[in-house]
């Protein structure tokens, strides 16, 4: 349930609002607006009738909110009326995602070497972009994969953004090495494997740091946004409850020539169901390296408001993924046509 308060609702009027749904049991999320403020019921089972409620002093009116996830419905967000949530990491405004701003993160697949990831790191910064991916523990398929330079790797990648100031994309494996690579990033990716491991998706969302959450190879986009549900709730009322930015990455088809299929209908779907930003994983969604500024340019127009994009200063000597991944000069013409493409589809790309 959503309650709409009166544009002259005292602060008075909203605490006693919010006493009353606790009393019910249930938690109250005071939601800010332009001109009015609104208050968010989760942590019921089941319909709650509008009686509590309707007599109270500075209740305008009451919106029964119907799906599963809340906090990251649209629905639920009706201070957010004609725009989306931003996500700003860090200081820099340009550091974003969401409501017209169409971010860029880039980098190798995995931590290397030193002189690897600064490589990386410069190629990225040269193009504008603000953000530097790259694995240090990677969970992978195979257990005789390279699994990353774990700690080691985390702090090259702290070395990469001393060097160049880009906010540090990296992928949370587990809850018992989370506590490490939390003081390290500045954004934590929960991975397409990890998608519905509820105790790390919990355990992410209490950190308050900003969460991109990958869409699972076989997951529904409903599936997905339950997930981000999770990440949410686990932060309630807190800065940064709304800190979530959702990747479609592709999913797993009957297809076998690509990696993945990109499913570029989940974008406009998902951007309609959620205030949330979306972006776009296009090296993962058809793992040719060729084939990805297609499927970044496609992403763009359908509406996404970034990409995360893989780049090694030498794809074929990458320790992982190398056949997606975009050479320096490939990226840099890539970045050059997302910026010619941007404002025709009301985006900025800073």
């Amino acid at each position: 349930m959503l309650i709409l308060m009166e544009n002259q609702a005292t602060e008075a009027q909203i605490q006693a609002v919010c006493q009353r749904i606790e009393a019910l049991g249930f938690n109250p999320h005071v939601m800010p607006g332009a001109t009015s403020t609104a208050v968010g019921v989760t942590g019921n089972t089941g319909p709650i009738g509008e009686d509590p409620f309707t007599a109270m002093p500075g209740v305008a009116r009451l919106i029964t909110v119907t799906r599963g996830f809340k906090l990251v419905s649209r629905e639920f967000r009706s201070d957010l009326v004609g725009r989306d949530t931003r996500v700003q990491v860090g200081p820099d405004p340009d550091a974003a995602f969401g409501n017209g701003t169409f971010g860029l993160i880039a980098g190798p697949c995995s931590v290397e070497s030193q002189e690897q990831i600064l490589a990386a790191a410069h190629a990225v910064k040269r193009t504008g972009a603000r953000f530097l991916r790259g694995g240090a523990f990677k969970p992978r398929t195979s257990p005789y994969a390279f699994q990353g330079l774990k700690e080691d790797g985390l702090k090259l990648l702290a070395e990469a953004r001393d060097a160049t100031g880009l906010r540090i994309v990296t992928e949370v494996k587990d809850t018992e090495t989370l506590p490490m690579l939390a003081d390290y990033a500045d954004v934590l990716q929960v991975g397409a494997r990890n998608m519905q491991n509820f105790s790390l998706l919990e355990a992410v969302g209490a950190t308050g740091k900003p969460v991109l959450l990958k869409r699972g190879m076989s997951a529904t986009i409903t599936e997905l946004l339950h997930a981000a549900e999770y990440i949410a709730s686990s932060r309630r009322d807190q800065p940064g409850q709304d800190d979530i930015i959702l990747c479609e990455r592709g999913i797993r088809t009957f297809e076998t020539i690509t990696r993945n299929t990109f499913d570029i209908n989940a974008i406009p779907v998902l951007k309609r169901m959620t205030h949330l930003p979306v972006i776009a994983d296009p090296s993962h969604g058809i793992g040719i390296a060729s084939d990805v500024p297609a499927i970044a340019l496609a992403a763009l127009a359908a509406g996404a408001d970034g990409a995360i994009i893989e780049v090694h200063p030498d794809p074929a000597r990458a320790l992982s993924d190398g056949a997606q991944s975009l050479s320096p000069e490939a990226f840099d013409a890539l970045v050059a046509k997302l910026r010619q493409l941007a404002p025709i589809v009301d985006k900025n790309i800073p």
